[in-house]
C-alpha cells in the first residue's frame, strides 16, 4: 500500500476532528471521562497522533501525560500510584504518552523491573483498569506497530535533523538491538492484559499518517454516538469604527521580515 500523502491524509483528518470536537463537547456535557494509553516501540509515532487529535481541542478540557523516569520516592511506591492523580475527572480527556505499561515494555527489558515486579504488574493491571472502567471511565488502549525497518529509517531521520534529535536517548539507541526482546515483552503483554473490560487495539503505523487515521476513525466509532448541540454565538455589530491597539508610550517589537 502506497504511503498517503498530505494533502488526502488533511482532507480525511477535518471532518474526524469535527466529530471529535463534538465527541468532546458531549463529554463535557455528560461528565463523562475519557483515557486514552498509546503505547508502542520507540518512533512509532506516538507524539504524532497526539498531536493531531488535540490539536482543535480545547486545552482546559484535555491533557497529555508524558511521565519521566520515576524518582527514588517514587520507585518506593505502589506501582500504579504516580498514574492516579493523572487520571480525568469529569468531562475531562486525558492522552497518555506511555503508561503504566512501561513496566512490561522498556523496564522489563532494560533491566530497570525485576520478573517478579514484572509478574506482579501482569497479574494486577487487569484488576487495576477494571477498577477504573467500573467506576465509569472510558478507557481506551492503543499499540502502534511498526517494522524494524521502518524503525532503523525513524532513527536515521532522529538523529540527522537537528528539530527532532531531541527525541533520541540513550535508552532508544540500545534498544535498537533488542527489537526480538521487546517482541517477546509485548506478547507476554498483551496474552495478560487484553480483557474484555479493556482490550487492545493494534494499530499499523508503519505509514504514520494513515495509521493516525485507522486510530482515530476506530475511536470515534466506538464513543458513545451522542449529539449535543453546538452553541452559536451572535455578534452584534460594534459601535463606531473599530479602536486601534494602544501602549500610552509602550511600543512593539519590530515585526519580524524574512532575510
Amino acid at each position: 500500500m502506497k504511503p498517503l500523502k498530505r494533502k488526502a491524509y488533511e482532507a480525511a483528518l477535518e471532518p474526524m476532528l469535527l466529530e471529535l470536537d463534538a465527541a468532546a463537547r458531549w463529554l463535557r456535557h455528560a461528565g463523562k471521562r475519557l483515557l486514552v494509553l498509546f503505547e508502542g516501540r520507540d518512533t512509532a509515532g506516538k507524539g504524532g497522533v497526539i498531536k493531531a487529535i488535540s490539536q482543535h481541542l480545547d486545552t482546559r478540557q484535555f491533557r497529555v501525560v508524558a511521565l519521566p523516569k520515576p524518582t527514588e520516592r517514587e520507585s518506593t511506591q505502589w506501582y500504579f500510584q504516580r498514574y492516579v492523580p493523572h487520571l480525568p475527572a469529569a468531562g475531562e480527556i486525558v492522552l497518555f504518552d506511555r503508561s503504566w505499561y512501561n513496566r512490561a515494555g522498556v523496564e522489563r527489558v532494560m533491566g530497570y523491573a525485576s520478573e517478579a515486579q514484572v509478574a506482579a504488574f501482569l497479574k494486577q493491571v487487569p484488576v487495576f483498569e477494571k477498577l477504573l472502567v467500573d467506576d465509569g471511565i472510558l478507557l481506551f488502549k492503543y499499540w502502534l506497530t511498526c517494522d524494524q525497518a521502518e524503525q532503523e529509517a525513524r532513527f536515521a531521520e532522529r538523529r540527522d535533523d537537528p528539530l527532532k534529535r531531541w527525541k533520541l536517548s540513550p535508552v532508544d539507541v540500545a534498544a535498537r538491538t533488542r527489537y526480538a526482546d521487546y517482541t517477546r515483552a509485548r506478547a507476554d503483554m498483551l496474552a495478560a492484559t487484553h480483557t474484555r473490560h479493556a482490550p487492545w487495539t493494534l494499530v499499523d503505523f508503519n505509514d504514520q499518517r494513515r495509521g493516525r487515521l485507522t486510530l482515530l476513525r476506530h475511536l470515534l466509532d466506538h464513543l458513545p454516538d451522542t449529539q449535543v448541540p453546538e452553541p452559536v454565538f451572535d455578534l452584534p455589530p460594534l459601535a463606531g469604527k473599530p479602536l486601534r491597539e494602544r501602549f500610552h508610550g509602550l511600543r512593539p517589537i519590530p515585526s519580524w521580515q524574512p532575510g
